[in-house]
Formats: C-alpha cells, sequence, structure tokens
C-alpha cells in the first residue's frame, strides 16, 4: 500500500474541513455590515455573497505560491520532508481554527497558515541539520526569509492601517452626510454611491486582473485602458443610480452595500483560498512530481516547487461550491459574525467583554488625544462638527445596529485594502482588515461613548489578544506535529488525521 497516496487523500479531506471551519470564520469579514446595517434579508444577503466567495475563489489569483515557496525554500526539501510539514499545517488548522469558531471569536486564516508552516518547517529543518544534511547551511538558509518576513509584516501593519484608514473615511463620510441619512441621500446619495462603486471597480478588476487566470489579452486590455473603463463606471453608475432614486425611490447607499458584500467576498475568497487549499493542492501536485521522478521519497527534491505552477481551475471550483455550502449552513458562521455586529453597534447592546487594565489605558490616552485636539481647534468649527456628528434617535425595535453610511464605508475599505494586497501577491489577513476597518468606523461614528467604551474597547482587545495568540500556537502546535511525526513515521500522521477529523465532527454535533 503507498502509504504516500493515502497522506495525500487525508490531505484533500483536511482541505474540506478546513474549508468548512476557516469559512465559518472567516464569514464575519463581509457578513457583519450588510448583517449589521440590515440591508436586505439574510437570505438576500447571503445569496450575493455565497456568489462572491464562488467567483473569487474561481478566479483566484496566483496566491498559492505562498504555499509552494513563500515559506520555506522547497528545493532544500525532500519530498518525504514537505509531506511531514504539510500534514502538520494541515492538522494543526483544523483543530485551532474550530476552536476559534466555538468561542465565537474572529480570527486569521492567513495568520494561522503562515505561522503553522513557518512552525513545521523550522522543525523539520532542524531535524534535517541535526541529521547531518545541508551540513554548509544554517537553519534560517532553509526558511525563505525575506518573503516570510514580507508577509508577516505586511499582515501586521494591516492593524493599524485598517484601522486608521476606516477610522478617517467614516469621519470624513458622516461629517458629509451627517446622521441624516434620508436628507444626505437625497442630496448626495447617487454622487457618493457612484464614487464608491468606481473605486470597487478599481480595486476588485482592475488592480485584481494583474493576478488572474483570464489571459493575457483581457488583462492587457483592460490595464492600457484604465483611465477609460473608470471614467466610464463613474458616469453609468451615476446616471442608474439616480435614475433609480428618482423613479422608483431606491436608495443609493444599498445598491452599494450589496455590491460591496459582493466585492469583499470576492476579493475574500481570491486572497484566503489559500489557506484553506493551498498547501493539500501542493501536496496532490508534488505527489505525482515525485512519482515521475521515480527516486525514494527522501531522495527527491522538490525544487520544481519554486517554479510557477498553475492551479487546476476544477479544484478552484469545488473549493468555490463547499465554501458556499458552509457559508449558507454554517451555524458558528452565524455566532463570529455577531461578535463583529454588538462591537460595532451604535446603540446600547448586551456586551459580551469585560473592562480590563489595557482598555483603561487606551481609552486614558484616546482621551488626551482628544482633550489636546479641543484645545487646539476653534470652538465655532467643534460647533460646527458636533452638530453633523449629532445622532438621531432610531425608534423601531428591530434598529438596525448601524447605518448603511457605516456599512457602505466598512465594504469599499476593506474591500480595496484586500484587493490591493492580493494584487502584490500577498496574503493579507481578510479578518484583521475587515474587523479593523469596522472598529476603526466604529470610533470615527462616535459608536464608543463614555458608556460603552470600556467594554468595546475591551472587546477588540481581546481579539486581537487572539489574533496573537492564534500566531504562537500555530507556530508551536505545527512544530510539535511535525516532530511526532517525524520520529513516529507517516502512520502517526494518518493517525494524528483521523483523531482531528474526529474532533471536528465531534465538534459540530455538538454545536448542533
Amino acid at each position: 500500500m503507498d502509504i504516500y497516496l493515502i497522506l495525500v487523500i487525508a490531505l484533500l479531506i483536511l482541505a474540506v474541513g478546513d474549508l468548512v471551519v476557516g469559512v465559518s470564520n472567516d464569514a464575519v469579514n463581509f457578513l457583519t455590515s450588510a448583517i449589521g446595517s440590515k440591508v436586505a434579508s439574510q437570505r438576500t444577503i447571503l445569496i450575493i455573497a455565497a456568489a462572491g466567495v464562488f467567483a473569487g475563489a474561481a478566479f483566484s489569483s496566483g496566491m498559492m505560491e505562498v504555499a509552494r515557496k513563500g515559506i520555506f525554500n522547497p528545493s532544500f526539501f525532500s519530498y518525504a520532508d514537505v509531506m511531514i510539514i504539510f500534514m502538520a499545517v494541515m492538522i494543526t488548522d483544523i483543530i485551532l481554527l474550530d476552536a476559534f469558531n466555538s468561542f465565537g471569536m474572529p480570527t486569521s486564516t492567513t495568520v494561522s497558515i503562515v505561522f503553522e508552516l513557518l512552525g513545521a518547517s523550522v522543525m523539520v529543518g532542524w531535524l534535517m541539520l541535526r541529521k547531518g544534511d545541508h551540513t554548509e547551511l544554517e537553519l534560517w538558509d532553509l526558511i525563505n526569509t525575506s518573503k516570510a518576513s514580507q508577509i508577516i509584516a505586511g499582515i501586521f501593519i494591516s492593524i493599524g492601517v485598517a484601522f486608521s484608514v476606516g477610522a478617517l473615511s467614516q469621519w470624513i463620510s458622516r461629517l458629509w452626510f451627517t446622521f441624516n441619512i434620508r436628507r444626505g441621500v437625497k442630496k448626495y446619495g447617487a454622487l457618493f454611491a457612484s464614487i464608491c462603486m468606481t473605486i470597487i471597480i478599481y480595486f476588485l478588476v482592475i488592480k485584481g486582473i494583474k493576478g488572474a487566470n483570464f489571459g493575457k489579452e483581457v488583462s492587457s486590455l483592460f490595464l492600457s485602458n484604465v483611465w477609460p473603463i473608470l471614467g466610464g463606471t463613474f458616469v453609468f453608475s451615476f446616471l442608474i443610480l439616480f435614475a433609480l432614486q428618482r423613479m422608483a425611490a431606491i436608495n443609493p447607499l444599498k445598491i452599494v452595500v450589496l455590491a460591496g458584500t459582493f466585492a469583499l467576498a470576492m476579493a475574500f475568497a481570491g486572497n484566503d483560498l489559500v489557506n484553506f487549499i493551498g498547501v493539500p493542492i501542493t501536496g496532490y501536485q508534488s505527489y505525482f512530481l515525485w512519482q515521475d521522478s521515480g527516486l525514494a521519497a527522501e531522495a527527491f527534491s522538490m525544487k520544481a516547487l519554486a517554479q510557477a505552477v498553475q492551479t487546476p481551475k476544477e479544484l478552484l471550483f469545488i473549493a468555490g461550491g463547499i465554501m458556499v455550502l458552509t457559508l449558507w449552513f454554517s451555524a458558528k458562521a452565524k455566532r463570529v459574525t455577531d461578535t463583529s455586529v454588538k462591537l460595532g453597534s451604535q446603540g446600547a447592546v448586551d456586551e459580551r467583554f469585560k473592562p480590563n487594565l489595557i482598555s483603561s489605558g487606551i481609552i486614558s490616552v484616546a482621551n488626551g488625544f482628544a482633550n489636546f485636539f479641543t484645545a487646539v481647534v476653534p470652538n465655532k468649527t467643534l460647533a460646527h462638527i458636533d452638530a453633523r456628528f449629532k445622532l438621531e434617535e432610531v425608534t423601531e425595535s428591530d434598529k438596525p445596529a448601524f447605518d448603511l453610511l457605516r456599512a457602505a464605508v466598512n465594504l469599499v475599505i476593506a474591500s480595496i485594502l484586500i484587493a490591493f494586497a492580493s494584487s502584490l501577491k500577498l496574503p493579507l489577513s481578510t479578518t484583521y482588515v475587515s474587523f479593523m476597518v469596522a472598529m476603526g468606523a466604529s470610533l470615527a461614528d462616535r459608536a464608543w461613548g463614555a458608556g460603552s467604551a470600556p467594554y468595546r474597547v475591551a472587546g477588540v482587545v481581546n481579539v486581537i489578544g487572539g489574533w496573537f495568540l492564534t500566531a504562537i500556537a500555530a507556530f508551536s502546535a505545527a512544530a510539535l506535529i511535525a516532530l511526532i511525526i517525524s520520529f513516529g513515521g507517516n502512520w502517526v500522521a494518518v493517525a494524528l488525521f483521523v483523531v482531528a477529523l474526529g474532533a471536528l465532527i465531534h465538534s459540530n454535533r455538538r454545536k448542533k
């Protein structure tokens, strides 16, 4: 019996499980704004998000290279080595993400996969050097330190960038519209919405098409006519939205939120699909490379992974289908989404988190900046700004957590940041970006009042703390499992696969 064929089958089964637990956690990224603003029925929102997810998966760019050569240098590893790495990564990933889902905490599938690859690669590399392989090299020579550092730095820098850009964009938008949305939309709705639609088209299509597999002719056509396409998009969007607003009384912001939900779901799938199927597909393709060589698994170098390898379209379509089904039926996705909606709510909610020392310190610093701002800005200007931010009470019993303007800003800013990162082939954390944009917009919208701020900030601190815990746990657990497989052999890997799969099934049954 070919043990490596069994391992490849196990990787593909784990890929299905990883898609389920990954999408259950990452659904929060593109559902929070639409659900929180109650732009449409939950069924409609899910249909639009599902279409975006499937489109993003089907037209996924060259992000799969991260699993092949983004973290470790494959030319120094044999086929036997990379299979240990891949099994350790997938077993760790499925257990770790399911644990976060069970607690309703949004975490980063990108951070999980990057640090799992790093931990398993470091452990296997260390064992190789300990055995006397590659005596001329140091441990860090086996790791693609430049690319790994770039990826990790980009992930963590995105926290501050997303929060700042989200806060600034929301502050400007609210200053423009005020909380009297009906009056603001009547005056500026079509103009604002057409600007948003143009931005979405630019970053999702123009920027995203660089890495897409559409063919060079289509890419050249789009990229050589950027400004005419954008100008035409703006004019066409404005005319259509203005006509719909005047003739059919359709709120342009609703169209932006629904289009933004599709765009963010598509950007998520295009960027994050590598997190779920990058490792299994690389293991699947590596198996056939090894089989064609006729060499022993320990003797076959995986330097072929350093070359560009096209991911089969059939596998992308299958992955997209699994993601859509998960999005539709996952109960855990609903609970994770609820966490982000409550943390961004404009009104009082049943707060999930208690104030702590860190949140109190952050609020003290923020109050200091606020006091400085009020001291240097003229009173007349402050009064004008306060008037623009005067909250109008919503009397409906089933009122939304926040309005359509904030939902539109959340979706547009998050989707353009993620699409831009995808164009650079950087696996940005869609969770970090989406969550921090939403929190920045909440702050700018004065959703964090004196009473709720300690709880909201504590919630954000808890979630961010969970992100750092993800990185540490992912690195350590993957390294430990790689060590166990290295000493126990491939049949131990099969046993661990069975345990991980059993734990996932048990967890989901208990949740139901």
